[in-house]
């Protein structure tokens, strides 16, 4: 699967916590993302639906931008 790599990469100095550290991936990101525009209906929906809808935008916003323009 296609996670878009690191959400925010950086330089590391070889050996650094940073550089041990992966983070959030992208599909992590646009997931929290899509997340935000529904909070206020957190309580309406059962959790578990929200979270694969998240994903599947996430998943719909990388194979998007993975798309040759």
């Amino acid at each position: 699967m296609n996670d878009g790599g690191k959400a925010f990469p950086s330089k590391a100095n070889p050996g650094t916590y940073q550089e041990s550290h992966n983070g959030m991936t992208l599909r992590d990101y646009f997931a929290a993302k899509a997340l935000q525009s529904r909070a206020s209906e957190f309580l309406h929906h059962d959790l578990d639906h929200l979270a694969k809808w998240a994903y599947g935008i996430a998943d719909a916003m990388i194979a998007e931008r993975d798309k040759k323009v």
